[in-house]
């Protein structure tokens, strides 16, 4: 069952390069009304340096929820990242975020769809 805060695997495309999708961590923000197992992911690199200051949220090993998030090194959710996905197309999940953490995702995407840049 696909949960909203999830940690999972999916085959995120690589768009700019034409390339078929490498299969990274990526976080479960929303699922999607209707009868479909639909969600709206994003993805999560360890590239901290890609980051978005003050934008994209990095989750790291000194924060109280790293373990339960599943991820092995410090990350960056990339939250202009973004796919919709049918949930037999995730290869399943390694963790979870807190709800704060989740909440504050939201949040950001939220705003920065409404117009307020980063």
């Amino acid at each position: 069952m696909i949960r909203e805060g999830l940690v999972v695997l999916f085959p995120f495309p690589h768009v700019e390069a034409g390339l078929p999708g490498k299969v990274r961590p990526a976080v479960v923000l929303r699922r999607l009304p209707g009868d479909y197992d639909d969600c709206l992911i994003c993805m999560v690199s360890s590239r901290i340096d890609q980051k978005i200051e003050g934008f994209d949220e990095v989750v790291s090993p000194d924060d109280d929820d790293f373990a339960e998030s599943g991820l092995k090194v410090s990350s960056v959710i990339r939250i202009t990242r973004l796919a919709i996905c049918h949930g037999p197309a995730l290869l399943g999940s390694i963790g979870h975020l807190e709800e704060s953490r989740l909440s504050r995702i939201r949040a950001r995407l939220s705003e920065w769809l409404g117009g307020r840049a980063p």
